[in-house]
Protein backbone atom coordinates (compact mmCIF):
# COMPACT_ATOMS: atom_id res chain seq x y z
CA UNK A 1 0.00 0.00 0.00
CA UNK A 2 2.59 2.24 0.86
CA UNK A 3 4.41 1.71 -2.13
CA UNK A 4 1.02 2.13 -4.75
CA UNK A 5 0.66 5.43 -2.46
CA UNK A 6 4.35 6.94 -3.04
CA UNK A 7 4.11 6.16 -6.36
CA UNK A 8 0.62 8.35 -7.22
CA UNK A 9 2.04 11.28 -7.86
CA UNK A 10 4.65 10.23 -9.72
CA UNK A 11 1.84 8.72 -12.00
CA UNK A 12 -0.25 12.19 -12.09
CA UNK A 13 2.82 14.16 -12.76
CA UNK A 14 3.28 12.03 -15.90
CA UNK A 15 0.09 12.12 -17.10
CA UNK A 16 0.06 15.96 -16.45
CA UNK A 17 3.32 15.96 -18.53
CA UNK A 18 1.63 13.71 -21.35
CA UNK A 19 -0.96 16.44 -21.36
CA UNK A 20 1.53 19.39 -21.53
CA UNK A 21 3.56 17.97 -24.70
CA UNK A 22 6.53 17.24 -22.03
CA UNK A 23 6.58 19.97 -20.54
CA UNK A 24 6.75 20.61 -16.52
CA UNK A 25 3.60 21.64 -14.69
CA UNK A 26 4.63 24.64 -13.54
CA UNK A 27 2.45 27.81 -11.83
CA UNK A 28 3.93 29.93 -14.07
CA UNK A 29 4.01 27.80 -17.39
CA UNK A 30 -0.16 27.82 -16.11
CA UNK A 31 0.07 31.13 -16.17
CA UNK A 32 1.25 31.30 -19.51
CA UNK A 33 -1.24 28.84 -21.11
CA UNK A 34 -3.83 31.13 -19.25
CA UNK A 35 -2.61 34.12 -21.09
CA UNK A 36 -2.90 32.60 -24.21
CA UNK A 37 -6.44 30.76 -23.41
CA UNK A 38 -7.84 33.91 -22.58
CA UNK A 39 -6.60 35.09 -26.12
CA UNK A 40 -9.11 33.11 -27.58
CA UNK A 41 -12.09 33.11 -25.22
CA UNK A 42 -12.10 36.76 -26.10
CA UNK A 43 -13.32 35.58 -29.30
CA UNK A 44 -17.00 35.59 -27.70
CA UNK A 45 -17.09 38.98 -29.18
CA UNK A 46 -16.13 38.14 -32.52
CA UNK A 47 -19.49 38.18 -33.80
CA UNK A 48 -21.15 41.23 -31.73
CA UNK A 49 -18.62 43.44 -32.88
CA UNK A 50 -19.04 42.50 -36.73
CA UNK A 51 -23.01 42.40 -36.17
CA UNK A 52 -22.64 46.37 -33.90
CA UNK A 53 -20.37 47.57 -37.01
CA UNK A 54 -23.27 46.33 -39.66
CA UNK A 55 -26.56 46.95 -38.07
CA UNK A 56 -26.26 49.26 -35.25
CA UNK A 57 -23.42 51.71 -37.22
CA UNK A 58 -24.63 50.67 -40.22
CA UNK A 59 -21.07 50.58 -42.17
CA UNK A 60 -20.25 49.07 -45.79
CA UNK A 61 -18.22 46.46 -45.91
CA UNK A 62 -15.33 48.18 -47.23
CA UNK A 63 -15.40 50.72 -44.33
CA UNK A 64 -15.81 47.24 -42.21
CA UNK A 65 -12.50 46.01 -43.70
CA UNK A 66 -10.91 49.98 -43.64
CA UNK A 67 -11.69 50.08 -39.98
CA UNK A 68 -10.29 46.54 -39.23
CA UNK A 69 -7.24 47.29 -40.49
CA UNK A 70 -7.03 50.42 -38.37
CA UNK A 71 -8.04 48.80 -35.15
CA UNK A 72 -5.08 46.18 -35.73
CA UNK A 73 -2.16 48.95 -35.37
CA UNK A 74 -1.39 48.00 -31.61
CA UNK A 75 -0.14 44.47 -33.27
CA UNK A 76 1.76 46.50 -35.69
CA UNK A 77 4.31 48.15 -32.64
CA UNK A 78 4.58 44.99 -31.03
CA UNK A 79 8.63 45.68 -30.92
CA UNK A 80 7.85 48.87 -29.05
CA UNK A 81 5.85 47.14 -26.10
CA UNK A 82 9.26 44.78 -26.27
CA UNK A 83 11.39 47.77 -25.48
CA UNK A 84 9.00 48.47 -22.69
CA UNK A 85 8.63 45.27 -21.24
CA UNK A 86 12.46 45.20 -21.48
CA UNK A 87 13.93 47.91 -20.61
CA UNK A 88 11.49 49.53 -18.13
CA UNK A 89 10.57 47.58 -15.31
CA UNK A 90 7.93 48.57 -13.02
CA UNK A 91 9.06 48.23 -9.21
CA UNK A 92 11.81 45.97 -10.65
CA UNK A 93 9.47 43.98 -13.01
CA UNK A 94 9.73 43.12 -16.67
CA UNK A 95 6.84 40.85 -16.64
CA UNK A 96 3.99 40.92 -14.02
CA UNK A 97 3.51 44.94 -13.52
CA UNK A 98 2.41 44.69 -17.55
CA UNK A 99 0.59 42.07 -17.47
CA UNK A 100 -2.26 43.61 -14.73
CA UNK A 101 -1.93 46.44 -16.54
CA UNK A 102 -3.01 44.76 -19.84
CA UNK A 103 -6.06 42.80 -17.79
CA UNK A 104 -7.51 45.90 -16.64
CA UNK A 105 -7.29 48.18 -19.54
CA UNK A 106 -8.92 44.98 -21.56
CA UNK A 107 -11.43 44.99 -19.44
CA UNK A 108 -12.20 49.12 -19.63
CA UNK A 109 -12.47 48.54 -23.10
CA UNK A 110 -15.29 46.23 -23.54
CA UNK A 111 -16.98 48.23 -20.78
CA UNK A 112 -16.78 51.44 -23.08
CA UNK A 113 -18.37 48.97 -26.21
CA UNK A 114 -21.10 48.10 -23.81
CA UNK A 115 -21.94 51.58 -22.74
CA UNK A 116 -20.90 54.58 -24.10
CA UNK A 117 -19.83 53.75 -27.66
CA UNK A 118 -22.02 55.31 -30.23
CA UNK A 119 -20.00 55.80 -33.58
CA UNK A 120 -17.21 54.81 -35.72
CA UNK A 121 -14.57 56.95 -34.34
CA UNK A 122 -15.60 55.94 -30.37
CA UNK A 123 -15.75 52.35 -31.97
CA UNK A 124 -12.61 52.25 -33.04
CA UNK A 125 -10.72 53.88 -30.14
CA UNK A 126 -12.61 50.95 -27.83
CA UNK A 127 -11.72 48.03 -30.42
CA UNK A 128 -8.15 49.30 -30.54
CA UNK A 129 -7.51 49.73 -26.92
CA UNK A 130 -8.93 46.55 -27.08
CA UNK A 131 -5.87 45.22 -29.32
CA UNK A 132 -3.63 47.14 -27.16
CA UNK A 133 -4.43 45.10 -24.10
CA UNK A 134 -4.18 41.84 -25.95
CA UNK A 135 -1.34 43.03 -28.12
CA UNK A 136 0.80 43.73 -25.05
CA UNK A 137 -0.12 41.21 -22.90
CA UNK A 138 0.84 38.21 -25.96
CA UNK A 139 4.22 40.57 -25.91
CA UNK A 140 4.87 39.53 -22.19
CA UNK A 141 4.46 35.95 -23.00
CA UNK A 142 5.64 35.53 -25.90
CA UNK A 143 9.34 36.95 -24.41
CA UNK A 144 8.65 33.77 -21.54
CA UNK A 145 8.00 31.52 -24.13
CA UNK A 146 10.66 32.29 -26.25
CA UNK A 147 13.09 31.61 -23.17
CA UNK A 148 11.79 28.45 -22.87
CA UNK A 149 11.49 27.32 -26.72
CA UNK A 150 15.56 28.63 -26.94
CA UNK A 151 16.42 25.54 -24.61
CA UNK A 152 13.84 23.11 -26.00
CA UNK A 153 15.95 19.82 -27.03
CA UNK A 154 15.50 18.71 -30.69
CA UNK A 155 12.85 15.82 -29.68
CA UNK A 156 10.40 19.23 -28.36
CA UNK A 157 11.04 21.38 -30.57
CA UNK A 158 8.22 23.28 -30.94
CA UNK A 159 5.94 21.34 -28.41
CA UNK A 160 5.73 24.29 -26.38
CA UNK A 161 4.40 26.84 -29.58
CA UNK A 162 2.34 24.28 -29.81
CA UNK A 163 0.94 23.93 -26.91
CA UNK A 164 0.22 27.45 -26.43
CA UNK A 165 -1.40 27.83 -29.65
CA UNK A 166 -3.49 24.62 -28.30
CA UNK A 167 -4.58 26.86 -25.26
CA UNK A 168 -5.74 29.66 -27.72
CA UNK A 169 -7.64 27.40 -29.65
CA UNK A 170 -9.05 25.48 -26.44
CA UNK A 171 -10.74 29.14 -25.57
CA UNK A 172 -11.74 30.21 -29.23
CA UNK A 173 -13.58 27.07 -28.77
CA UNK A 174 -15.53 27.54 -25.74
CA UNK A 175 -16.90 30.77 -26.66
CA UNK A 176 -16.92 29.55 -30.14
CA UNK A 177 -20.70 28.07 -30.17
CA UNK A 178 -21.82 30.58 -27.45
CA UNK A 179 -20.75 33.57 -29.46
CA UNK A 180 -23.66 33.22 -31.80
CA UNK A 181 -26.47 32.21 -29.28
CA UNK A 182 -26.09 34.84 -26.86
CA UNK A 183 -26.32 37.30 -29.95
CA UNK A 184 -30.05 35.16 -30.53
CA UNK A 185 -31.07 36.06 -26.81
CA UNK A 186 -28.97 39.07 -25.90
CA UNK A 187 -27.79 42.95 -27.52
CA UNK A 188 -24.40 43.25 -28.78
CA UNK A 189 -23.75 45.53 -25.63
CA UNK A 190 -24.52 42.85 -23.49
CA UNK A 191 -21.80 40.29 -24.77
CA UNK A 192 -19.49 43.32 -24.63
CA UNK A 193 -20.07 43.48 -20.95
CA UNK A 194 -19.85 40.07 -20.84
CA UNK A 195 -16.28 39.73 -22.76
CA UNK A 196 -15.28 42.21 -20.07
CA UNK A 197 -14.62 39.85 -16.99
CA UNK A 198 -12.59 37.63 -19.16
CA UNK A 199 -9.39 40.32 -19.31
CA UNK A 200 -9.02 40.37 -15.56
CA UNK A 201 -8.14 36.93 -15.69
CA UNK A 202 -4.77 37.94 -17.08
CA UNK A 203 -4.19 40.44 -14.35
CA UNK A 204 -4.70 37.79 -11.82
CA UNK A 205 -2.94 34.95 -13.32
CA UNK A 206 0.41 37.46 -13.69
CA UNK A 207 1.28 37.14 -9.84
CA UNK A 208 2.29 33.26 -10.98
CA UNK A 209 5.00 34.55 -13.32
CA UNK A 210 8.10 33.08 -11.38
CA UNK A 211 10.48 36.66 -11.26
CA UNK A 212 13.13 38.18 -9.69
CA UNK A 213 12.65 41.69 -9.14
CA UNK A 214 15.55 44.32 -10.67
CA UNK A 215 17.79 46.33 -8.43
CA UNK A 216 20.41 48.30 -8.76
CA UNK A 217 22.88 45.82 -7.06
CA UNK A 218 21.92 43.21 -10.09
CA UNK A 219 25.25 42.07 -11.73
CA UNK A 220 24.89 42.81 -15.72
CA UNK A 221 25.63 39.59 -16.65
CA UNK A 222 22.47 38.61 -14.67
CA UNK A 223 19.55 37.75 -17.54
CA UNK A 224 17.15 39.38 -15.57
CA UNK A 225 18.90 42.88 -15.89
CA UNK A 226 17.20 45.17 -18.41
CA UNK A 227 19.28 45.95 -21.77
CA UNK A 228 19.63 49.76 -22.27
CA UNK A 229 17.47 50.64 -25.78
CA UNK A 230 20.45 51.46 -27.78
CA UNK A 231 21.83 47.89 -26.85
CA UNK A 232 18.73 46.43 -27.69
CA UNK A 233 18.53 48.28 -30.77
CA UNK A 234 22.55 47.72 -31.81
CA UNK A 235 21.57 43.75 -31.08
CA UNK A 236 18.22 43.83 -33.55
CA UNK A 237 20.32 45.76 -36.21
CA UNK A 238 22.73 42.40 -35.68
CA UNK A 239 19.86 40.11 -35.78
CA UNK A 240 18.50 41.73 -39.46
CA UNK A 241 21.89 41.58 -41.22
CA UNK A 242 21.37 37.95 -40.89
CA UNK A 243 19.65 36.22 -43.93
CA UNK A 244 18.60 33.35 -42.00
CA UNK A 245 16.02 36.23 -40.03
CA UNK A 246 14.79 38.89 -42.45
CA UNK A 247 14.69 36.82 -45.57
CA UNK A 248 12.06 34.30 -43.96
CA UNK A 249 10.42 37.67 -42.84
CA UNK A 250 10.18 38.97 -45.63
CA UNK A 251 8.32 36.06 -47.11
CA UNK A 252 5.99 36.10 -43.97
CA UNK A 253 5.33 39.35 -45.03
CA UNK A 254 4.82 39.15 -48.43
CA UNK A 255 2.28 36.32 -48.14
CA UNK A 256 -0.02 37.82 -45.53
CA UNK A 257 -0.49 40.86 -47.21
CA UNK A 258 -2.48 39.39 -50.14
CA UNK A 259 -5.76 40.87 -50.19
CA UNK A 260 -8.52 39.40 -47.97
CA UNK A 261 -12.25 39.04 -49.19
CA UNK A 262 -13.29 38.37 -45.45
CA UNK A 263 -15.74 42.00 -44.69
CA UNK A 264 -17.28 40.78 -47.99
CA UNK A 265 -18.07 37.65 -46.95
CA UNK A 266 -19.47 38.09 -43.70
CA UNK A 267 -21.97 40.96 -45.54
CA UNK A 268 -23.15 37.73 -47.57
CA UNK A 269 -23.55 35.70 -45.66
CA UNK A 270 -25.71 37.59 -43.44
CA UNK A 271 -27.81 40.04 -46.04
CA UNK A 272 -27.32 37.27 -48.84
CA UNK A 273 -28.04 33.70 -47.66
CA UNK A 274 -29.53 35.08 -44.39
CA UNK A 275 -27.23 33.06 -42.10
CA UNK A 276 -27.83 33.75 -38.14
CA UNK A 277 -25.82 34.62 -35.17
CA UNK A 278 -26.43 31.16 -33.49
CA UNK A 279 -25.25 29.52 -37.29
CA UNK A 280 -22.05 31.90 -37.21
CA UNK A 281 -21.59 30.64 -33.79
CA UNK A 282 -21.40 27.16 -35.42
CA UNK A 283 -18.85 27.80 -37.87
CA UNK A 284 -16.66 30.05 -35.08
CA UNK A 285 -17.11 26.08 -33.57
CA UNK A 286 -16.27 24.43 -35.83
CA UNK A 287 -12.78 26.35 -37.08
CA UNK A 288 -11.74 26.17 -33.54
CA UNK A 289 -11.93 23.14 -33.28
CA UNK A 290 -10.26 22.73 -37.25
CA UNK A 291 -7.20 24.20 -35.25
CA UNK A 292 -6.76 22.42 -32.89
CA UNK A 293 -6.73 19.45 -35.76
CA UNK A 294 -4.35 21.02 -37.29
CA UNK A 295 -1.78 21.75 -34.57
CA UNK A 296 -1.85 17.98 -33.45
CA UNK A 297 -1.26 17.07 -37.44
CA UNK A 298 1.91 19.55 -37.14
CA UNK A 299 2.88 18.36 -33.61
CA UNK A 300 2.17 14.82 -34.44
CA UNK A 301 3.44 14.15 -38.48
CA UNK A 302 4.96 18.01 -39.58
CA UNK A 303 7.28 19.52 -37.20
CA UNK A 304 10.34 17.92 -38.79
CA UNK A 305 9.26 18.97 -42.51
CA UNK A 306 11.32 21.69 -43.83
CA UNK A 307 9.77 25.13 -44.05
CA UNK A 308 9.63 25.69 -47.37
CA UNK A 309 7.73 21.95 -48.24
CA UNK A 310 4.77 23.23 -45.89
CA UNK A 311 4.39 26.80 -46.61
CA UNK A 312 4.57 25.91 -50.41
CA UNK A 313 2.15 23.36 -50.26
CA UNK A 314 -0.28 25.02 -47.57
CA UNK A 315 0.23 28.32 -50.75
CA UNK A 316 -1.29 26.04 -53.24
CA UNK A 317 -4.07 24.00 -51.49
CA UNK A 318 -5.22 26.74 -49.39
CA UNK A 319 -6.09 28.91 -52.18
CA UNK A 320 -7.01 26.61 -54.09
CA UNK A 321 -9.42 25.54 -51.46
CA UNK A 322 -10.69 29.21 -51.28
CA UNK A 323 -12.00 28.99 -54.60
CA UNK A 324 -14.19 26.55 -53.62
CA UNK A 325 -16.33 30.14 -52.37
CA UNK A 326 -17.54 30.25 -55.73
CA UNK A 327 -19.65 27.18 -55.52
CA UNK A 328 -21.79 29.28 -52.86
CA UNK A 329 -21.36 32.89 -54.16
CA UNK A 330 -22.90 31.55 -57.76
CA UNK A 331 -25.41 29.34 -55.77
CA UNK A 332 -23.59 26.17 -57.76
CA UNK A 333 -24.03 24.42 -54.39
CA UNK A 334 -27.75 24.46 -54.52
CA UNK A 335 -27.86 23.13 -57.82
CA UNK A 336 -25.96 19.96 -56.45
CA UNK A 337 -28.16 19.61 -53.81
CA UNK A 338 -26.00 20.94 -50.83
CA UNK A 339 -27.40 23.00 -48.71
CA UNK A 340 -25.52 26.69 -47.81
CA UNK A 341 -25.11 25.96 -44.21
CA UNK A 342 -23.59 22.80 -45.06
CA UNK A 343 -21.39 24.02 -47.49
CA UNK A 344 -20.01 26.58 -45.30
CA UNK A 345 -19.30 24.24 -42.56
CA UNK A 346 -17.28 22.05 -44.31
CA UNK A 347 -15.36 24.55 -46.17
CA UNK A 348 -14.33 26.45 -43.19
CA UNK A 349 -13.38 22.86 -41.17
CA UNK A 350 -11.02 22.30 -44.20
CA UNK A 351 -9.52 25.91 -44.45
CA UNK A 352 -8.67 26.55 -40.90
CA UNK A 353 -6.87 23.29 -41.11
CA UNK A 354 -4.64 24.36 -43.78
CA UNK A 355 -4.21 27.46 -42.15
CA UNK A 356 -3.26 26.28 -38.44
CA UNK A 357 -0.91 23.98 -40.31
CA UNK A 358 0.80 26.57 -42.23
CA UNK A 359 1.02 29.07 -39.20
CA UNK A 360 2.63 26.33 -36.88
CA UNK A 361 5.97 26.36 -38.32
CA UNK A 362 6.31 30.41 -38.55
CA UNK A 363 5.87 30.38 -35.10
CA UNK A 364 8.25 27.96 -34.60
CA UNK A 365 10.65 29.40 -36.56
CA UNK A 366 10.75 33.13 -35.20
CA UNK A 367 10.60 31.68 -31.17
CA UNK A 368 13.84 30.01 -31.93
CA UNK A 369 16.00 32.93 -34.10
CA UNK A 370 15.78 35.49 -31.02
CA UNK A 371 18.67 35.71 -29.37
CA UNK A 372 19.03 36.04 -25.02
CA UNK A 373 18.34 39.53 -23.89
CA UNK A 374 16.16 41.03 -26.43
CA UNK A 375 13.30 38.18 -26.43
CA UNK A 376 10.46 40.04 -25.89
CA UNK A 377 11.84 43.01 -28.55
CA UNK A 378 13.03 40.70 -31.66
CA UNK A 379 9.93 38.08 -31.01
CA UNK A 380 7.17 41.18 -31.05
CA UNK A 381 9.08 42.88 -34.06
CA UNK A 382 8.89 39.71 -36.67
CA UNK A 383 5.13 39.44 -35.42
CA UNK A 384 4.80 43.10 -35.82
CA UNK A 385 5.64 42.01 -39.26
CA UNK A 386 3.30 39.22 -39.52
CA UNK A 387 0.58 41.67 -38.57
CA UNK A 388 1.22 44.41 -40.60
CA UNK A 389 0.75 42.22 -43.37
CA UNK A 390 -2.67 41.29 -42.07
CA UNK A 391 -3.63 44.67 -42.00
CA UNK A 392 -2.40 45.54 -45.32
CA UNK A 393 -4.50 42.54 -46.09
CA UNK A 394 -7.52 44.36 -44.96
CA UNK A 395 -6.87 47.50 -46.25
CA UNK A 396 -6.09 45.98 -50.32
CA UNK A 397 -9.09 44.35 -49.53
CA UNK A 398 -11.33 47.20 -48.92
CA UNK A 399 -9.77 48.49 -51.90
CA UNK A 400 -10.46 45.90 -54.20
CA UNK A 401 -14.18 45.72 -52.61
CA UNK A 402 -14.30 49.96 -53.25
CA UNK A 403 -13.27 48.91 -57.31
CA UNK A 404 -16.02 45.96 -57.62
CA UNK A 405 -18.57 48.05 -56.59
CA UNK A 406 -19.16 45.85 -53.72
CA UNK A 407 -22.01 46.79 -50.75
CA UNK A 408 -23.82 45.29 -47.94
CA UNK A 409 -26.72 44.85 -50.91
CA UNK A 410 -24.63 44.13 -53.98
CA UNK A 411 -22.89 41.42 -54.73
CA UNK A 412 -23.02 41.23 -58.23
CA UNK A 413 -18.64 41.18 -58.75
CA UNK A 414 -18.33 39.06 -55.36
CA UNK A 415 -17.25 35.71 -57.55
CA UNK A 416 -15.03 38.09 -59.06
CA UNK A 417 -13.33 38.98 -55.37
CA UNK A 418 -13.13 35.52 -54.94
CA UNK A 419 -10.95 35.23 -58.18
CA UNK A 420 -8.85 38.02 -57.71
CA UNK A 421 -8.17 37.57 -53.99
CA UNK A 422 -7.16 33.71 -54.59
CA UNK A 423 -4.63 34.27 -57.80
CA UNK A 424 -3.04 36.67 -55.41
CA UNK A 425 -2.84 34.56 -52.93
CA UNK A 426 -0.57 32.42 -54.98
CA UNK A 427 1.98 35.30 -55.94
CA UNK A 428 3.89 34.35 -52.54
CA UNK A 429 4.65 30.84 -53.84
CA UNK A 430 7.13 32.59 -56.18
CA UNK A 431 9.48 33.90 -53.18
CA UNK A 432 9.97 30.26 -51.58
CA UNK A 433 12.76 30.20 -51.68
CA UNK A 434 13.59 33.00 -49.24
CA UNK A 435 12.11 29.97 -46.26
CA UNK A 436 15.05 27.79 -45.14
CA UNK A 437 15.45 24.18 -46.04
CA UNK A 438 16.91 23.20 -42.86
CA UNK A 439 15.34 22.15 -39.86
CA UNK A 440 14.33 24.95 -37.08
CA UNK A 441 17.67 23.21 -34.89
CA UNK A 442 19.94 23.91 -37.22
CA UNK A 443 18.65 27.76 -38.21
CA UNK A 444 19.08 28.23 -34.37
CA UNK A 445 22.36 27.45 -33.65
CA UNK A 446 23.26 29.24 -36.35
CA UNK A 447 21.57 32.72 -35.41
CA UNK A 448 21.57 32.92 -32.17
CA UNK A 449 25.80 33.16 -32.05
CA UNK A 450 25.12 37.55 -32.76
CA UNK A 451 24.80 37.48 -28.66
Amino acid sequence: MLIESSGLPKVKDSVSKRILLGNEPTPELIAILAVYFVQGILGLARLAVSFFLKDELHLTPVEVSALLGVVALPWMIKPLFGFISDGLPIFGYRRRPYLVLSGILGAVAWVGMGTIVDSSLTATIAIALSSFSVAFSDVIVDSLVVERARVESQAKAGSLQSLCWGATAVGGLITAYFSGLLLQYFSTRIVFLVTAVFPLIVSFVAWLIAEIPINKETPKTDQNHPLTIPKQLKQLRQAFTQKAIWIPTAFIFIWQSTPSGEAAYFYFFTNELHFQPEFLGRVHLVTSLASLIGIWIFQRFLKAVPFRVICGWSIVISAALRMTMLVLVTHTNRALGIDDEWFSLGDSLILAVMGQIAFMPIMVLAARICPLGIEATLFALLMSIFNLGGAISKEFGAIVMHWLGITETNFDSLWLLVIITNLIAVIPILFINFLPTEETETITSADTSIV
